[in-house]
């Protein structure tokens, strides 16, 4: 209720943001991991009041505490392979991986200004420095990065059936999208692999700054919102 009426909006308006993230494999013009956001707010109002920045080819980079504004998330977790072991994507025959049961994890930020970042944990929120220790590629020396698919803004508009309802503009809906992938390898029994972590839990998420109040969405989390608590995420299934 206390963010409703600091937006000046109703808590019905609040329900009705919908954020909707898909993920898919694509295998051209390599193997990669696509992740598309999708949001749509209900009404101008709150998209007068949404912080969300403009795509620049300038702002590509890796940058720290990208959740104090709106920020695009995804964590990942699973089974640590064997470096050595892991397939490459032209292998016709690939060969069994040894796996071993971790509590590690990946976190990866996104601005919609195209900044960046991919963290690595060794299990809850541990380490603990701020800001947290960068991803690496399997070279162990390279920093993990993204590679932004769509950056266009989305602005206003619904289709004719749904506006043939809406009484005001003040309800026309807003829609902003963003997609982004990164590299992953082939493992046998199809499964795939993102720097030396094999893919078994994806949990999309998103933060939306309107101004002062930050508003926190995902598929489920803890109360109050707790992303990085595993126990919410679903599992990855193709």
């Amino acid at each position: 209720m206390k963010d409703a009426q600091q937006l000046g909006v109703s808590i019905e308006a609040l329900e009705n943001i919908s954020i909707e993230v898909s993920v898919e494999i694509i295998q051209q013009p390599a193997l990669q991991l696509v992740l598309t956001y999708q949001v749509t707010l209900p009404s101008q109002i709150l998209a007068n009041q949404l912080n969300w920045p403009t795509w620049q080819q300038t702002q590509v980079n890796f940058t720290d505490y990208l959740w104090e504004e709106t920020c695009l998330e995804c964590f990942i977790a699973g089974c640590k392979a064997d470096g050595e072991d892991i397939v490459a994507s032209d292998q016709t025959e690939p060969h069994k991986i040894p796996f071993q049961q971790t509590t590690a994890y990946i976190e990866i930020n996104a601005s919609p200004d195209g900044r960046y970042a991919l963290y690595q944990f060794e299990n809850y929120r541990n380490p603990a420095t701020l800001p947290p220790l960068p991803l690496y590629e399997t070279d162990g020396t390279t920093c993990a990065s993204i590679g932004w698919n769509n950056h266009k803004d989305l602005t206003a508009l619904s289709v004719a059936s749904l506006l043939s309802s809406t009484p005001t503009a003040v309800q026309t809906p807003a829609n902003y999208e963003r997609s982004f992938s990164l590299p992953i390898t082939q493992l046998p029994n199809q499964q795939y692999a993102i720097a030396n972590m094999m893919i078994e839990q994806i949990h999309p998420c998103v933060i939306l700054w309107f101004g002062k109040t930050d508003l926190y969405f995902a598929s489920g989390h803890a109360s109050p919102p707790d992303f990085h608590n595993r126990d919410y995420w679903p599992k990855f299934e193709l």
